[in-house]
């Protein structure tokens, strides 16, 4: 059995599934596809579940600190700095500081 596997993600992009889905369920999504976040950032990043994407984006269960109307991401690469992305926030301008 194998110990190591290989991964081609940069980095990991952390989201509450919760709080995304409570948005999506609003009609409240992110992107130009009013998609739930975690999607939304696949879509923009190239991103996905497997391990042979750039980037992962992992949802993770809540993470107890989400304000209403907003969902907490975490970026690998700053683990100390949580940010908190709102659907009527500049899309765009939130993905590319997780590029």
């Amino acid at each position: 059995m194998k110990t190591k596997i290989r991964a081609n993600w940069s980095h990991a992009v952390l989201v509450c599934k919760k709080c995304s889905k409570k948005l999506t369920k609003k009609d409240l999504g992110f992107g130009p596809d009013d998609k739930p976040l975690a999607k939304a950032l696949r879509a923009e990043l190239g991103a996905g579940k497997t391990r042979k994407a750039k980037v992962g984006v992992i949802e993770v269960p809540c993470l107890d600190i989400c304000p209403k109307g907003g969902v907490v991401v975490i970026d690998s690469r700053r683990p100390e700095e949580w940010r908190i992305l709102s659907p009527d926030a500049p899309f765009a301008n939130e993905v590319e500081s997780l590029r």
